[in-house]
């Protein structure tokens, strides 16, 4: 049976962040997600999981300037300096809240910039940020975005992010396989998680449905054949759910919204 965790930074959004929680926890989810916790003191979120025994099982690093279109730091030339200040932060918060995963975003790759120097500076980046994070028992998580929702992001597809790992050659950076995103850039997703699942280098996974990003049995995808699959091939790690909620944020939008999670 699949794990799922509920993605605090798109579900619940009716609700004040620190009121997430508890929500999620009354809808059955055992374990949460979100994109950045760092507009919160690490005390207070660590608590709401206390409270509501959950587990935080992912967020992100520091993406640099969010508002200014900025979407990671880590294939940036120039920017290693502040990519390491916040994984800093992210390793203090991942700390306070017992959480064993980082996604790291790897960025715009900035104009004018070759692929050679971009690529160079990711591994670098990301093989210093995994020792250090090893030393606290965390995991990096490195994710293919599709060219649609973030144009000009480093990583895009599987095959790549797998053959990233080879050459960054740390065994705490895995790959956090994001159905939604796979299904945009690649389609195939049955023969994809066959094909990487059984590698134990993905980490995590997310879902979504395609194309509008809403729940998961709305649009072209049959999630209860892939969480079969998924089961299948003994995969037992979290799947994070990170989607909008198709009846937006009024009042019980989120929970409404769950009936897919009956279909398994």
């Amino acid at each position: 049976m699949p794990r799922f965790a509920a993605n605090l930074s798109m579900l619940y959004t009716e609700l004040p962040f620190l009121e997430r929680f508890g929500a999620a926890a009354a809808d059955g989810f055992a374990g949460v997600e979100y994109l950045f916790p760092y507009e919160f003191a690490a005390a207070d979120i660590a608590q709401r999981l206390r409270e509501h025994g959950l587990q935080q099982v992912l967020f992100n690093a520091p993406p640099g300037s969010w508002a200014a279109g900025e979407r990671g730091l880590a294939c940036i030339p120039g920017r290693e300096a502040e990519f390491a200040t916040g994984m800093e932060q992210a390793l203090a918060y991942a700390a306070a809240l017992q959480c064993p995963r980082i996604h790291v975003m790897a960025g715009i790759v900035p104009a004018g910039q070759t692929q050679q120097t971009v690529r160079a500076t990711y591994i670098a980046n990301l093989r210093q940020a995994a020792r250090i994070a090893a030393a606290q028992g965390v995991t990096l998580m490195i994710e293919p975005i599709n060219t649609r929702d973030m144009p000009g992001y480093f990583l895009n597809l599987q095959a790549d992010a797998h053959a990233l790992l080879a050459e960054i050659g740390e065994p705490n950076v895995q790959v956090q396989m994001d159905l939604y995103h796979c299904q945009i850039m690649e389609g195939d997703l049955a023969t994809k998680l066959r094909q990487y699942l059984p590698t134990g280098r993905v980490g995590h996974l997310q879902i979504a449905g395609v194309p509008e990003r809403h729940e998961p049995d709305v649009g072209e995808l049959h999630y209860p054949y892939l969480f079969k699959l998924v089961d299948t091939l003994g995969w037992d790690g979290w799947i994070g759910c990170e989607y909008r909620p198709a009846r937006g944020a009024v009042a019980g939008g989120t929970t409404q919204g769950l009936g897919w999670k009956n279909q398994i």
